[in-house]
């Protein structure tokens, strides 16, 4: 193994780490799942607000979350109650950056479609939540950064970060949520030459991952963000 495959195992086991994630939106979903895990909230209670902060996870941390707080406060705290209700906030005003609660009022209502018929997201792909549930066009060139994202917080399974709860999905099989800073990582690591973060690149960085870590590729989103953060507070 190389220098760089061992400094990627190294910043994944430090950055792997709760005290990291104490203000990441990762935690609204987290609160969920720590409740169903009780029996106090539903396998949808979980997925609603995965996708739903998800969705606002881009921006400065501090502002993502936030704005997360904002959004469950108006869902009371009972995302699938709020979303089987069927009356959302719909207006013009910013929820999120270029965010709308209309963009909002769209999702949930496509939620509430979904679940009416269906009890989990697990078994369908990042198109079909790209299309059925976000509502964006289809696009098979598109990185589909904040649903790997999803994805991630629902299948990798250490208990540690992420979640774990979608137990009939292999965490090996994940594809590396591409952004800005996980692709610039991957650029300066020499993992990727290609300057588009787009399907093709995170499928290239996450068959790298895939060799460095074989079961569970996705561990290396946590190495590849810390680089970019190391990196960024060197530079600056």
């Amino acid at each position: 193994m190389d220098d760089r495959a061992e400094r990627l195992k190294d910043l994944s086991t430090l950055y792997n780490n709760a005290k990291f994630f104490a203000k990441d939106p990762i935690m609204f979903p987290k609160i969920f799942s720590e409740r169903y895990m009780r029996g106090e909230a539903t396998l949808q209670d979980v997925e609603i607000a995965g996708i739903l902060s998800c969705h606002l996870a881009w921006g400065r941390r501090e502002m993502i979350f936030k704005n997360c707080e904002k959004m469950f406060g108006e869902m009371k705290w009972q995302p699938a109650e709020y979303i089987t209700a069927g009356v959302y906030r719909n207006d013009s005003v910013s929820l999120h950056r270029t965010i709308k609660w209309s963009d909002f009022s769209r999702i949930c209502e496509n939620l509430r479609i979904f679940y009416s018929k269906e009890k989990s997201l697990e078994k369908f792909s990042p198109s079909y939540i790209r299309t059925h549930i976000f509502g964006s066009k289809p696009d098979s060139n598109a990185a589909n950064k904040k649903i790997h994202m999803f994805r991630r917080w629902m299948v990798r399974n250490d208990g540690i970060v992420d979640l774990g709860i979608w137990k009939n999905s292999n965490p090996a099989e994940l594809i590396i949520p591409l952004d800005v800073h996980v692709h610039r990582s991957a650029l300066e690591l020499g993992i990727t030459t290609r300057k588009s973060a787009d399907l093709k690149t995170a499928l290239e960085i996450t068959e790298y991952l895939r060799k460095v870590f074989p079961s569970d590729p996705c561990i290396g989103d946590f190495a590849l963000f810390a680089f970019a953060a190391t990196t960024s507070r060197k530079n600056g």
